[in-house]
C-alpha cells in the first residue's frame, strides 16, 4: 500500500508536467485549426467559377457578386464578434461559429443558384465571427505570445486558403460534380468544432466592453487601421475571386490556374508566422508596410499581365506580399488596442467597416475585366495598393510620433 501511494507521488508531478506542458500546444493546435477554417469556403470558389458560371448561367454582375460575397458579409457580420463575446463568452462565439459555417458550406452541395448564394452568405457570417475574435482568442489566451500565435494563426488563415484552392477543382473532377466539390469544405469546420469543444473553455471568457463606441470611432489610428485591413482585404479577394479565372481565359487549365492561387497561398502560409513577430518588435512600422504593399502590387499586376511562364514565380512572390500584408494589419489590430476587452472592438471595427469597403474591390474588378479588360484591373489594383501604403504610413507610426496620442503603440 505504502509502496502504492510512493508510486503516485513520485509519477504526480512527471504527470502534472507532461499536463502543463501538453495544454498550451493542443490549446494553440485548436487555434491554428480555428483559423484554417476563415478562408476554406472563399477560396474553394475560384477555383471553379468558371464551371459554376457556366452550369448555372451566372450573369457577369452575379459572377461578381457572388465573389463579393465574402467581403460583404465579413463586413456586415463583424459586429456580431463583440456582441456575442459579451454575451456567451469569446470560446462558446467562436464554437457556435464553428457550426454555422460547417452547415452553411454542406448547403453548397445543392447546384442552384439559390442554395450557392445562401450557404455563401450564412458561412461568410459564421466566419465573420472567426475573424473578428480570432486576435481577441489570440490575446486572452496567450497574453505573452502574442506575436507567435497571431502569426501561427496567420498562418492557419492562409494554409486553409491554400490546401481548399489547390484541392477544389481536382475534387470537381474526381467526384465529377462541383457543388459536392464546395460542400466538402465543411468537414473540417465540424472537426474543429470537435477539438474546440474539447480544449476551449467555454463560459470563462465573456468580455467587458472596453473602449466606448464613440472614443474608438474617433480615433484616427484606429481610421488608418481599418482603411489599411480594408485595401489589403480587397487586394486578396480580388486574387482569390479572379486571378484563377483570368488566368483559365488566357490559356491555362483550370487545374493549374487553382494551383497558382494555391502555390501563392502556400507562400503565404510560409512567410505569415514569422511576419508578427519581427514587426512587433519594431518602434516603427511604416516601413515593412509599405515594403508589404509594394510587393503585392507589382507581384500582382505580373500575375495578371505577364507571360505565362512567369506566372508561377510572380505567384510566389505574391504569397509573400500578401501573407505580410495581413499578418501586419492583424498585428495593428492587436497592438494598437490598449487591452484585451478594446480587441475584439478594433478588430469589428477594422473588419467590419474594412470588409464593406473591400467588397467593392472584387466587384469592380469582375466588372472592370468583362468590359475592359485586364489592364484595367491592373489599374483598379495600383490604386488600391497606393490607398494602402498611405493609411499604412499612419497605421504604423509610432505613438511617440502622434499628436493626436491615439490608440496604444
Amino acid at each position: 500500500m505504502e509502496a502504492s501511494l510512493l508510486k503516485q507521488e513520485i509519477a504526480a508531478p512527471a504527470f502534472r508536467l507532461r499536463a502543463a506542458w501538453l495544454a498550451p500546444g493542443l490549446l494553440g493546435l485548436t487555434i491554428i485549426m480555428i483559423a484554417l477554417n476563415g478562408r476554406m469556403n472563399v477560396s474553394s470558389l475560384g477555383p471553379v467559377l468558371g464551371q459554376v458560371i457556366h452550369d448555372l448561367g451566372l450573369s457577369p454582375a452575379r459572377a461578381s457578386l457572388l465573389t463579393t460575397l465574402p467581403t460583404l458579409v465579413f463586413g456586415l457580420g463583424a459586429p456580431l464578434g463583440p456582441l456575442l463575446a459579451r454575451r456567451a463568452g469569446v470560446d462558446r462565439s467562436v464554437l457556435i461559429a464553428l457550426l454555422v459555417t460547417a452547415g452553411a458550406t454542406a448547403l453548397r452541395a445543392v447546384p442552384t443558384q439559390a442554395a450557392l448564394f445562401a450557404g455563401q452568405i450564412l458561412s461568410c457570417a459564421g466566419i465573420a465571427v472567426i475573424n473578428v475574435l480570432g486576435p481577441s482568442l489570440v490575446r486572452h489566451k496567450f497574453p505573452h505570445r502574442t506575436g507567435l500565435m497571431t502569426g501561427l494563426f496567420t498562418m492557419g488563415i492562409c494554409a486553409g486558403g491554400a490546401l481548399s484552392a489547390a484541392a477544389t477543382a481536382p475534387l470537381a473532377t474526381a467526384i465529377g460534380s462541383w457543388s459536392c466539390a464546395l460542400a466538402f469544405w465543411a468537414l473540417p469546420a465540424v472537426l474543429t468544432a470537435g477539438l474546440g469543444a474539447a480544449y476551449l473553455q467555454p463560459g470563462r471568457d465573456r468580455v467587458s466592453r472596453g473602449l466606448s463606441k464613440r472614443k474608438l470611432w474617433r480615433d484616427p489610428v484606429a481610421w488608418q487601421v481599418t482603411l489599411f485591413m480594408a485595401m489589403q482585404s480587397a487586394l486578396g479577394y480580388i486574387q482569390t475571386g479572379w486571378l484563377p479565372v483570368i488566368l483559365a481565359d488566357r490559356g491555362m487549365s483550370t487545374v493549374d490556374a487553382g494551383l497558382v492561387l494555391s502555390f501563392s497561398m502556400v507562400a503565404q502560409s510560409v512567410v505569415s508566422p514569422f511576419v508578427p513577430s519581427l514587426i512587433i518588435r519594431l518602434p516603427d512600422q511604416r516601413i515593412a508596410a509599405v515594403l508589404a504593399t509594394a510587393v503585392s502590387l507589382i507581384s500582382l499586376v505580373s500575375c495578371l499581365l505577364a507571360p505565362l511562364p512567369a506566372i508561377w514565380m510572380s505567384a510566389a512572390v505574391l504569397g509573400a506580399g500578401q501573407a505580410s500584408m495581413f499578418a501586419i494589419a492583424l498585428t495593428f489590430i492587436v497592438i494598437r488596442a490598449p487591452g484585451a476587452a478594446s480587441v475584439a472592438q478594433l478588430s469589428a471595427m477594422a473588419q467590419g467597416i474594412g470588409y464593406l469597403l473591400a467588397s467593392a474591390g472584387p466587384f469592380l474588378a469582375g466588372l472592370l475585366y468583362y468590359h475592359a479588360g485586364r489592364n484595367a484591373v491592373a489599374a483598379l489594383i495600383t490604386i488600391l495598393c497606393a490607398i494602402a501604403a498611405f493609411s499604412g504610413l499612419g497605421a504604423g507610426r509610432p505613438r511617440s510620433e502622434r499628436p493626436d496620442r491615439g490608440l496604444a503603440s
